[in-house]
């Protein structure tokens, strides 16, 4: 590991949506960060003026917080190597081109748009491929076959060009990265990248190497998807003369078939998100958050995509995470997806959590469907059935019935239950219940098995009548706990009305 102070950056681009691949990158920046007594810096990637969607950068910050990652540097929080917004930095970038330019590493372009376009319109009609490279640079409109006067020329004349990087002709690189190990490119694959654009703005490799150098990032960690700029960047940080971060470029996260990066459109036909929080422009779409999701079942969820402990434990709290965290854990392969495996994991964390708190969110929900009820009762509901549910949205399914009497009764249990001598038995039941001096689920319990004993019933068909009329269905919680919750008027009143709708 580099001897410089650890400090790591999650650099977004606020074009839509932040995809749960890249949380996953900043969680494991932060991780790595915090394991390492280091700095984790938010810095937002907006070079790209074109694509860039309103409300986007509030969103991936939202997305962060709710999280828990906290941003050490940032738009919001400053810093001494700010701004930490790219388009604030915009004069910073030329004058890093031009430096490139005048030590012969980087050239001036001239070629339009429709040139270019030519060029490779006409090599994709012999069946090949169009590179700017150094085995046609020497022949196109740019600075390396020009004089000095010329360039200066044009460039006063207000005409419009891009800087370009000069690509060494033969060279084998090599450089490593701690994910992937030692990597060695052939330079002659490598096309004359733009660094600084025609509009003013750097391109994302030149501004990601100068702001990561300004900002003394040490370790660069980030998506596999950038792997194939990496030969660019070593070659960057070298014409510069600058010190290079160490790299760790992370894995994709597959789709649950386990082929292909996984995408909005899975999620769509899944019926699961892949994004932290509900999206709500133009193609909008829910998020881990609106869906129930807690943010702590979320992220441990997040970092075993990807990561292993190294052990068979698979619930980490967020301090158990930075404990454990190492990059040299994290894998080559993709990590597959699985939904199932999402919700099995908000259910470990409802387990845990104490039944206050999921009393609190359920009984708001109860008011807005018209039931005052109180504190105490919402709690015991809970109780019953908390182990049934992933979700507190689920809670409510679980426990319809103790608030809207059934209307109808499930017609295989009907049939499977309902006897000739039944409706006299469950009336006999009700009496029992009405005159009981003890209404608890204990005390009934006690009280109606003894009876059921003693006149020789069967009590699967007694016990099973009941729930039918009190839930509508063969479904609930402890039969007794149902009907002490209820009382001693609403429970008689359902079996008398189950009775007279069976007769």
């Amino acid at each position: 590991m580099t001897n410089r102070a650890i400090r790591v950056r999650f650099a977004p681009s606020p074009t839509g949506p932040l995809h749960i691949g890249g949380v996953r990158t900043a969680l494991y920046n932060w991780l790595f960060a915090k394991k390492n007594g280091g700095t984790f810096i938010l810095r937002i990637e907006d070079t790209d003026q074109t694509r860039l969607v309103s409300g986007a950068e509030n969103y991936i910050m939202e997305a962060l917080e709710w999280c828990g990652i906290d941003v050490d540097e940032g738009v919001r929080e400053g810093g001494e190597y700010g701004p930490y917004r790219q388009s604030d930095r915009r004069d910073i970038y030329r004058n890093y081109a031009l430096k490139l330019v005048e030590r012969g590493f980087a050239y001036y372009a001239f070629d339009t748009p429709e040139s270019l376009e030519q060029l490779r319109s006409a090599r994709e009609s012999e069946g090949a491929s169009f590179f700017y490279n150094a085995a046609v640079r020497g022949s196109l409109d740019n600075s390396l076959i020009m004089s000095h006067e010329e360039v200066r020329k044009r460039i006063d004349g207000g005409e419009p060009f891009v800087i370009r990087f000069k690509t060494p002709e033969s060279r084998q690189l090599e450089f490593s990265d701690i994910v992937r190990g030692d990597i060695t490119v052939d330079c002659s694959t490598l096309d004359d990248k733009v660094l600084f654009k025609s509009d003013g703005m750097p391109t994302y490799h030149l501004a990601n190497i100068v702001d990561d150098h300004l900002m003394k990032i040490s370790h660069v960690i980030r998506g596999e998807e950038w792997l194939p700029s990496l030969p660019l960047h070593v070659l960057l940080y070298e014409a510069f003369g600058w010190e290079k971060p160490l790299f760790a470029h992370l894995p994709l996260i597959l789709k649950p078939s386990g082929k292909g990066k996984l995408s909005k459109r899975d999620g769509d036909k899944m019926g699961f998100p892949v994004f932290p929080l509900y999206w709500p422009y133009g193609d909008t779409a829910t998020g881990y958050r609106e869906e129930g999701y807690f943010p702590e079942a979320f992220v441990n969820m997040l970092a075993l995509l990807g990561w292993n402990p190294g052990t068979e434990e698979e619930l980490f709290s967020a301090e158990d995470l930075i404990e454990n965290f190492s990059l040299e854990r994290v894998g080559k392969s993709g990590a597959r997806f699985d939904p199932e495996k999402a919700v099995w994991f908000n259910r470990q964390y409802l387990m845990k959590k104490a039944d206050s708190e999921l009393a609190e969110p359920f009984a708001e929900e109860l008011k807005g469907k018209g039931f005052e009820v109180p504190a105490e009762k919402v709690l015991e509901l809970v109780r019953m059935v908390k182990e049934r549910v992933s979700f507190v949205s689920e809670l409510w399914g679980e426990t319809d019935f103790f608030f809207v009497p059934p209307q109808d009764y499930d017609q295989k249990v009907v049939k499977k239950r309902w006897k000739e001598d039944s409706g006299t038995m469950m009336r006999e039941l009700a009496e029992l219940i009405d005159s009981a001096d003890d209404v608890t689920s204990a005390g009934l319990e006690s009280r109606v098995k003894g009876w059921i004993s003693d006149r020789g019933h069967n009590m699967g068909a007694v016990l099973n009548l009941a729930r039918l009329f009190l839930t509508g269905a063969a479904r609930g919680p402890h039969l007794f706990d149902i009907m002490a919750w209820l009382g001693r008027e609403e429970t008689v009143s359902r079996i008398i009305k189950g009775v007279d709708c069976l007769s």
